[in-house]
């Protein structure tokens, strides 16, 4: 999300300037009034190189943040003030960074700000999709309830995630050291072998003639490779992030790719579903909680159908009215949302498509797994015959003939 930066005043008429985080210049604005401060000018900002780096440098780990949320719901529950529990958990965050954020929060809270404005100030730790929870929890009067629901949604995303992260390890270690193994053999000892084969003069077969331009070209233009492997990355993220349509054409790109699309599709799904169950469970309008889905799926062609949708529901029609129109959702969602509405049901048939697509996640992870390991195998036993037929075959030839 794009950063603004801001001058604004506060209750006294002191004047304060800084930088928060937000999907829109709109909602920027809105959580400032949140902090009870009048904006004197608000503008999109461009971060540098050094402070994007300091931003992953000052990174709140997932997991920190679930421990928070339980905990903080916990003193709630215990009916215990909110400053002093605040206090009680800066003792008991391990993370530096977390640590001090609680603090300021903290002195935030003890000097009248609401938990929802004080927790916006720090918007590396605690999105939109945070911040509109708690404010909605102090509106209702229920904060424990719903920062159990947000700590149950966290914990469900950070399982996910490392579930998808730990069977993946192994596949991409593997492949990962094939290509450096199999570069550096290119590259230091395929050209003595194949140099013995050169000096024989001898008819060689095409998967050795093969073999040894690719040695050659590695050889003599491997940093040539390099910077062009380089400028392919930067170009396409460059694209990705500076065009108007390039994340969106690359997002509808990974959509389509064979059976990565159908996970891509499934996960994104799980966070629409878990995401907009918990913000309407937690009391947020329906309007505002499709605006903050849209920047929570990480995907720009389900972020302008959810854009659609807020339309058309500001319109009076149904929410699945988008969904049921669109080829990219699979029927049974939009159907199951149409119902859910219609009955009154929303947040259960929500909670159940979540969940139904949580495991069918799990699932293709580990039939990905499964079938990964044979097919790395399979590549591995390609490239060793490879190697056998183009010089291990004719350096026997070549023997057997003398």
């Amino acid at each position: 999300m794009p950063f603004y930066r801001y001058r604004a005043t506060d209750r006294d008429n002191r004047v304060s300037q800084g930088m928060i985080q937000a999907a829109s210049a709109d909602v920027a604005a809105e959580l400032l009034a949140d902090q009870d401060l009048t904006i004197l000018t608000l503008k999109e900002e461009r971060l540098s190189f050094q402070d994007r780096t300091l931003k992953f440098l000052n990174h709140v780990k997932l997991k920190d943040l679930v421990i928070f949320s339980r905990q903080l719901s916990v003193i709630i529950s215990a009916t215990i003030p909110l400053v002093q529990g605040l206090r009680i958990l800066v003792s008991q965050t391990d993370s530096p960074v977390l640590k001090t954020i609680i603090s300021e929060v903290a002195d935030d809270v003890e000097g009248g700000a609401k938990l929802s404005a004080a927790l916006a100030r720090h918007p590396d730790a605690f999105d939109d999709f945070y911040v509109n929870i708690i404010k909605a929890g102090e509106t209702s009067g229920k904060l424990d309830d719903v920062l159990n629901y947000l700590a149950d949604q966290q914990e469900r995303d950070y399982d996910l995630s490392s579930k998808i992260r730990g069977a993946m390890i192994y596949p991409i270690f593997i492949i990962s050291g094939l290509v450096v193994v199999g570069t550096l053999m290119m590259i230091f000892v395929v050209p003595q072998l194949t140099s013995i084969l050169a000096e024989t003069g001898a008819d060689l077969p095409i998967s050795t003639i093969i073999l040894i331009a690719v040695s050659n070209f590695l050889s003599a233009f491997w940093w040539l490779l390099l910077l062009l492997i380089i400028a392919v990355v930067v170009t396409i993220r460059v694209l990705i992030k500076n065009t108007p349509n390039g994340k969106l054409y690359w997002d509808e790109l990974s959509l389509r790719v064979p059976i990565f699309g159908t996970l891509f599709q499934k996960i994104i799904l799980v966070r629409f579903a878990r995401s907009l169950h918990t913000l309407t469970t937690g009391g947020v309008p329906l309007t505002r909680s499709l605006e903050i889905v849209s920047e929570v799926v990480g995907n720009e062609v389900y972020k302008r159908l959810i854009k659609r949708t807020i339309k058309q529901v500001e319109e009076g029609n149904p929410i699945a009215t988008a969904f049921l129109a669109s080829k990219q959702v699979p029927v049974m969602v939009s159907q199951m949302m149409n119902l859910g509405e219609k009955t009154g049901r929303l947040d259960d048939i929500l909670n159940k498509l979540a969940n139904f697509y949580s495991r069918e996640v799990e699932n293709t992870v580990t039939n990905l797994v499964t079938l990964l390991e044979p097919l790395i195998m399979v590549l591995m036993g390609v490239a060793v015959g490879g190697l056998v037929s183009a010089i291990i075959l004719p350096l026997y030839s070549l023997a057997s003939s003398l």
